[in-house]
């Protein structure tokens, strides 16, 4: 196909912050996975070899364009006034339990972390770290909670399995990981 990497290039800039597929280019061009990812990677590799401001990244099976580290100090003081909030204690305690264990309800998390967290919930929420992934067969049907693509992007992982590896706690009752 002519002018493949022009045409992946502009659909990239397109998806914006949302990304897109290998199976997703692979449809819209009609032309086989191998073809589109050997094309990915070498516009990966030239967007690195080069002198651009940005970058092709592949986090959560989504591909998309980010700004080089080079481009960070820059941005910052062009963002000076912008508020930007970081995650308190309680917010990354139950971001991990719900990495950890998704698809999981608010009274698993609660009793995990020993607390409430109705307005964490809708905190992280808000800033589109995790979503509503259905309703347990539980009774009352209680909401369950998983990470998005936002919390994939925001901690630069490509699977889950990237976690790092939880230690193992025990006390005199019982012998269970720390989530289970």
């Amino acid at each position: 196909m002519e002018n493949l990497q022009a045409i992946l290039e502009g659909l990239l800039f397109l998806v914006g912050d949302e990304g897109v597929t290998l199976e997703q280019l692979s449809t819209i061009l009609e032309i086989s996975e191998p073809l589109v990812q050997q094309q990915l990677d070498q516009m990966q590799k030239r967007y690195l070899e080069e002198d651009h401001g940005i970058e092709i990244v592949h986090y959560g099976g989504v591909y998309k364009y980010v700004s080089k580290a080079l481009l960070h100090p820059y941005a910052e003081k062009l963002f000076q006034g912008a508020k930007f909030h970081t995650l308190s204690n309680s917010a990354m305690e139950t971001l991990a339990i719900i990495a950890y264990k998704q698809p999981i309800t608010r009274v698993e998390i609660e009793e995990i972390r020993g607390v409430g967290c109705d307005m964490m919930l809708r905190k992280l929420q808000a800033r589109n770290l995790i979503r509503e992934a259905g309703r347990s067969e539980a009774p009352g049907r209680p909401i369950l909670y998983e990470v998005t693509q936002e919390f994939m992007d925001s901690f630069k992982l490509v699977s889950l399995d990237e976690l790092p590896e939880l230690p193992e706690f025990s006390n005199e009752d019982d012998n269970e990981n720390l989530f289970d």
